[in-house]
């Protein structure tokens, strides 16, 4: 196994080239699952976990060797990538998880950062933990998934894989949403950007946090869910603008499903609204 050394937005064009994709949305889902490693053409259009069931548990063990040589196979490497995996991606919460101290996951994660299996995103305060990505949707997957799982995994038996990723694909599926939203905001806008990121402290967070070079500041947040987003949405972004004392020139919203009409009419300068078809802006 080969892991992509592409920023995450040149794998997702190359996923959806590769894989001659028809829906933005499988595209999206797809690539949070696969995306990063070099398969024999997908069929996006099929069911997420049938795609699992064929092209990944059956190699369990192929595929496991291959992870392990890249990462060097140590088991506290292995328990820090699956607390960053099935958390929030604060170290923080990847060390609680994997039960070390902060000096010890300090240096894992130094590690880990040198072999290119992760990245470190720091926070806009110092008092706030920093946050850990996968540079590949495919490992960060693995981690989540299948590497707690093993054991009935390596014994044919799929059943607990199969439900937890029932239970939490759309929550899984939401990060790559937001970080493929980031690089949609940077082509959706007539101006160079200075800063584009997240925002997170100890009371709120923005999916997106922007400045242009024109220091205008845009805030918005990404919706992965199946229901049109309402005006509810700009309520709460503005609410949390307030509270952290951020004062935002312009909002966006990424929506996967779409906006309610209450939404769309207020749509204008100082309000951007952005579905999945302005992700073919990606391409």
């Amino acid at each position: 196994m080969i892991l992509s050394t592409q920023t995450l937005l040149e794998q997702f064009q190359s996923f959806y080239k590769d894989n001659k994709v028809q829906d933005m949305a499988d595209a999206i889902e797809k690539f949070a699952l696969f995306g990063g490693v070099a398969w024999d053409t997908i069929d996006t259009s099929k069911d997420s976990f049938a795609l699992i069931e064929k092209l990944i548990l059956p190699d369990y063990r192929y595929i496991r060797n291959d992870i392990s040589e890249i990462s060097t196979g140590m088991p506290l490497y292995h328990l820090i990538l699956t607390g960053i995996a099935q958390g929030d991606g604060q170290t923080h919460t990847a060390y609680r998880r994997a039960n070390v101290s902060q000096e010890v996951g300090d240096n894992a994660i130094a590690s880990l950062c040198e072999l290119g299996i992760i990245k470190i995103k720091k926070s806009k305060k110092a008092s706030v933990s920093n946050k850990l990505y996968f540079n590949s949707p495919f490992l960060r997957f693995w981690f989540a998934f299948v590497s707690p799982l093993f054991k009935g995994i390596k014994e044919q038996n799929y059943k607990e894989i199969q439900e937890k990723f029932a239970n939490n694909k759309s929550e899984f599926i939401n990060l790559i949403f937001e970080q493929l939203s980031l690089e949609l905001v940077k082509v959706s806008f007539d101006e160079s950007f200075v800063d584009l990121s997240s925002y997170w402290d100890e009371e709120i967070s923005l999916d997106i946090y922007a400045k242009t070079k024109s220091q205008k500041l845009i805030v918005g947040s990404c919706k992965y869910t199946n229901a049109k987003v309402k005006k509810s949405e700009l309520t709460k972004l503005q609410e949390k603008c307030a509270k952290a004392n951020i004062k935002a020139d312009i909002f966006v919203i990424v929506s996967k499903s779409g906006f309610s009409n209450e939404l769309k009419a207020l749509k204008g300068n100082t309000l951007k609204l952005l579905s999945l078809k302005n992700f073919k802006n990606l391409l």
